[in-house]
């Protein structure tokens, strides 16, 4: 399994661990006999960065990408790991020009895509887009990539593009198992190292089948702003657990931390399962106009750690998750934890960010309605 992950369902409260070592990593595909994208050499920890979906749907021009990389570099997230500054659905015109290459949608986007490109890399930033394995995108307002990959993942090369999100809307009724390997084989084949992100929604299980052609596939439909949507999407995401690791990692949907649907404590929530879920880390909110709170959640830098590294020392990640409607006590018993009740741990309050103390055969915490704690826990 990529790392111990469990969910344990104590009526509404959640305990949630997850350990790794640097060899504990185990592959759950066959691979001895294809050429993968993973031979690329990217994604080897889940991407970080920002996507513009979530916040701005098809309101997006080249100026807000702009202010959205310097906001990332003067708020001190690009030095954090948010490196990826990508563009969802609506950024290109609505036919192809003459010689049947994708164009920027000139209203918008008026420098074209390799002039934005070089202006987010000049940040020391990478640069994603998007497109989808159809006749036209999700918006209906662009063409989508079906039948023309080669030509278009040459064309998201020639422009500097680092990302590639691949969504699932208007396909011909062929299997997505059909679709998307042509995309990954075409930026395999593009001269330019290119992390493609599978959005197939979870319709066939891509956990199974798509670590040979992608760095991370969507398990879930899409997230909401809502506590509803965000339980339903971990609680999804979940079952695919020993999937993920450095061939490719489970994706629930992009961060909705900061676009005001949820609490704090709600928010804290969500990036903690996250984080701890080993999921893409691409923040989904206004990042030029960010709060105080917003900020201090997606930049802590323990919770990061979590997510972007394997736990050395035989260290264990745990996530005590109270889903009720009130506060309660949360126990997590060594066993849960695959730990023996002999073991003595140092215990480490990854949102306090101070040392609790020693603990032995069990970890007790009171736990405040749709918050959490986390904690790593470091044998003795």
């Amino acid at each position: 399994m990529a790392s111990l992950q469990r969910f344990f369902f104590l009526s509404s409260l959640i305990i949630m661990a997850a350990a790794a070592t640097a060899d504990s990593y185990v592959a759950s595909r066959e691979s001895a006999t294809r050429r993968s994208v993973s031979d690329n050499g990217l994604a080897r920890t889940p991407p970080m960065g920002w996507n513009s979906w979530n916040h701005f749907h098809c309101n997006i021009t080249e100026e807000v990408i702009r202010e959205t990389a310097d906001a990332l570099e003067y708020t001190g997230l690009a030095k954090l790991g948010y490196q990826y500054v990508n563009i969802d659905d609506c950024w290109g015109e609505y036919d192809r020009d003459s010689q049947g290459n994708l164009v920027a949608r000139v209203s918008t986007f008026p420098s074209g895509i390799k002039s934005l490109a070089d202006y987010v890399h000049g940040k020391r930033l990478k640069f994603g887009i998007y497109s989808d394995a159809g006749s036209k995108t999700c918006s209906n307002t662009m063409p989508g990539s079906l039948g023309f990959e080669e030509q278009d993942a040459k064309t998201f090369a020639s422009w500097g593009i680092d990302y590639l999100k691949y969504d699932n809307c208007n396909d011909p009724g062929t299997s997505p198992k059909e679709r998307y390997p042509k995309m990954g084989a075409a930026l395999l084949n593009s001269g330019r190292s290119i992390v493609f992100s599978l959005c197939e929604w979870g319709v066939e299980d891509p956990a199974t089948w798509a670590g040979s052609i992608a760095h991370s596939w969507r398990t879930t439909g899409d997230i909401f702003d809502s506590w509803d949507s965000m339980t339903s999407i971990a609680d999804q995401n979940d079952k695919w657990a020993s999937y993920a690791g450095p061939d490719g990692w489970n994706d629930p949907d992009m961060l909705e931390v900061g676009n005001g649907g949820m609490t704090r404590e709600e928010y804290v929530s969500h990036f903690s399962i996250w984080a701890l879920m080993k999921a893409p880390l691409l923040i989904g909110c206004d990042v030029r106009s960010i709060t105080k709170d917003t900020l201090e959640i997606l930049s802590n830098s323990e919770v990061i750690a979590v997510n972007q590294g394997p736990l050395s020392g035989g260290r264990v990640a745990v996530v005590l998750w109270n889903r009720g409607n009130s506060q309660a006590m949360i126990t997590a018993n060594w066993s849960d934890l695959g730990l023996l009740s002999s073991t003595r741990a140092n215990v480490r309050d990854l949102w306090a960010h101070s040392d609790i103390g020693i603990a032995q055969g069990r970890l007790n915490a009171t736990v405040d309605s749709h918050a959490c704690k986390m904690f790593v826990l470091t044998p003795q």
